[in-house]
């Protein structure tokens, strides 16, 4: 395979006092105005090539661009209909071909659609959150893929009296005609209209909405468009989980290959010991030629390309890009996927990251050149900028650019403390120059600023720091931790074991309350070797707690893309922390020498 071609790797630094300013030095080119444009681009070029695909049984259903295109069109003109389009549409079920068509159809027709996370209504045992999405979008649709699940949860949006879908209606919709005012309704949308309401993981409190422009997606495809030019040679093929409910699954995976006319193989799988066996079959089926996850994804897959040499030819026969995103990715990880791809084929494979957040569309850096290792998170994409203000120890990262919203939905206090004084959008980040001498070799992710905090002696403790070596030294037996010490003299950790990372130590494939003597005691060697080489109180690490109880969605703990928020964790968990840090410890904390 000829080398990918990347974008050169350069960036215009300037500084103010303190202040940094980073732009690229490369011009935003003007994008489509509407995502529906994309679809009818990808159409016209490519009517026949397969853009949607997710296995129904023994089958695997396949829709092409013109197939899709038909199918939105008539979804569109029933959105059009008796008044089912002045509202937001919500899709409550997770990711599908036929939610696919729905979210098309509504940017044909100039409805924003709002997809939430399926574990609000799943999961969640109060559907307090549910209920204030609810209140705020007041639908005249909801999307359900299959009714009955969602029973209770399709009973919070009773005041609005929505229309209820499920696929089988929505199939029969899409066969139904194409009204003549489509055409007409698709001309009239702005670059500056919404087309979706994605809301956040909530980690500072409830979810907040956070509209998406058309002008907001398509720049941002833009900006990648420009960065990876070999995607206008070689249309993606992705096999994804990654939830449609979040920006990284949403709005940069699944627009690229809309904008690229690629493909999507909509995996029904998860990072689960219970679904993962549906992503490698997935994979197998359709191996992808750039692979997207988290690093939780990563940690349940690599075990698995590990102890399957068949399985990792077929993931790698087409591979060219491994890119992770979402959360700080431990250096084990990144690693053993090197490896992984070395032994596994002849051609490069290129192993990347950007950053950025819901807000942002959500790429605002990219790592568009080789990596040495995780961390990296790149250079500001064409059209942003980039301000690094100096925050305790650390660089404050804010961005401004086309692709960064406007507004929360409907909550002026919080988007007038969202920007700063000159209009950049504070995403709470913060980063560090990999050599101050020379800003073109990128910017290192550095924590969330609102995790890091001081013992009592004042020293500042990065929590990033911490948690991505601890879970390094501790390898795959850990699936998470958070950091606690805020106002103490030195450090704790509460954990998470990990199911299949402690099987090989325990001689079980299941980790109960009742955590072996083998786990603590690896989880203290690997304590101890970080100490060794981190000895500073804001890095050494006292005293360690091994959880039971799995981290809460309905408070916040956690979002089913599993990134663990540190701050929800602590606060839910306050007697937990007094525990681990009592004069008389416990016996199953486990204190380090």
């Amino acid at each position: 395979m000829a080398p990918l071609a990347l974008a050169a790797q350069r960036v215009v630094a300037r500084h103010v006092g303190a202040t940094w300013y980073l732009d690229s030095p490369e011009v935003l080119v003007e994008p489509p105005g509407r995502l529906g444009d994309l679809l009818r681009r990808a159409s016209e070029r490519r009517p026949d090539r397969v853009f949607l695909m997710e296995r129904e049984g023994d089958l695997v259903r396949c829709v092409t661009f013109a197939e899709a295109l038909r199918a939105a069109e008539a979804i569109g003109s029933w959105l059009l209909g008796s008044g089912r389009g002045e509202r937001p549409v919500i899709a409550l079920s997770g990711n599908s071909v036929d939610h696919a068509l729905l979210m098309l159809g509504c940017f044909l027709a100039g409805v924003p659609i709002a997809p939430v996370s399926p574990a609000y209504s799943l999961l969640s045992q109060d559907f307090v959150k549910l209920g204030r999405i609810a209140r705020k979008i007041q639908p005249r649709v909801v999307f359900a893929e299959s009714r009955a699940p969602f029973e209770r949860a399709i009973a919070t949006f009773d005041e609005s009296h929505p229309h209820v879908l499920d696929s089988v209606s929505l199939r029969a919709i899409a066969r139904g005609d194409v009204d003549p005012a489509l055409g007409a309704r698709e001309a009239s949308i702005r670059p500056e209209h919404v087309a979706k309401i994605l809301f956040t993981s909530g980690s500072t409190g409830f979810p907040k909405g956070v509209p998406n422009t058309h002008r907001m997606l398509a720049s941002n495809q833009q900006m990648i468009a420009q960065l990876w030019p070999f995607l206008a040679d070689e249309p993606p093929v992705l096999v994804d989980w990654l939830p449609w409910s979040h920006t990284f699954g949403a709005n940069h995976n699944f627009n690229m290959a809309l904008f690229h006319g690629g493909t999507i193989f909509v995996d029904q799988g998860k990072p689960t010991p219970a679904l993962i066996g549906k992503t490698l079959d997935n994979l197998r089926e359709c191996p992808p030629t750039l692979y997207f996850n988290v690093p939780a994804g990563f940690a349940a897959l690599v075990p698995r390309l590990e102890a399957d040499a068949a399985l990792r030819r077929a993931f790698f026969s087409r591979l060219r890009v491994i890119f992770y995103a979402a959360a700080a990715l431990p250096d084990d990880l990144w690693q053993r996927l090197v490896h992984l791809a070395k032994i596994s084929t002849d051609h490069d494979v290129f192993l990347t990251t950007a950053w950025g957040s819901t807000e942002t569309s959500p790429l605002s850096a990219s790592a568009h050149f080789p990596l040495e290792r995780a961390g990296n998170i790149g250079l500001p994409a064409p059209g942003v900028t980039l301000k690094l203000v100096p925050s305790g120890p650390k660089l404050e990262v804010r961005v401004k650019g086309p692709h960064v919203m406007r507004e929360y939905f409907e909550e002026p206090e919080l988007t007038r403390e969202a920007f700063d004084d000159e209009g950049f959008y504070r995403i709470g980040d913060a980063v560090r120059f990999a050599d101050v001498d020379d800003p073109s070799r990128g910017l290192l992710f550095d924590g969330r600023v609102a995790e890091d905090f001081k013992l009592t002696t004042g020293t500042w403790v990065s929590v990033s720091t911490v948690r991505v070596g601890l879970l390094a030294e501790a390898g795959p037996a850990l699936a998470d931790l958070v950091v606690a010490g805020h106002d103490r003299p030195e450090l704790g950790v509460l954990a998470w074991p990990s199911v299949d990372g402690c099987a090989p130590l325990i001689g079980s494939e299941r980790v109960t309350a009742d955590v072996s003597r083998a786990v603590r005691e690896h989880v203290l060697a690997a304590i101890q070797r970080w100490n060794a080489a981190h000895p500073e109180s804001s890095t050494r690490v006292g005293r360690a707690l091994l959880l039971a109880e799995p981290a809460s969605i309905d408070a916040g703990e956690v979002t089913d893309k599993g990134y663990v928020n540190q701050r929800a964790t602590l606060e839910r968990r306050q007697e937990i922390v007094r525990r681990l840090f009592a004069d008389a410890p416990a016996d199953d904390v486990i204190v380090i020498p």
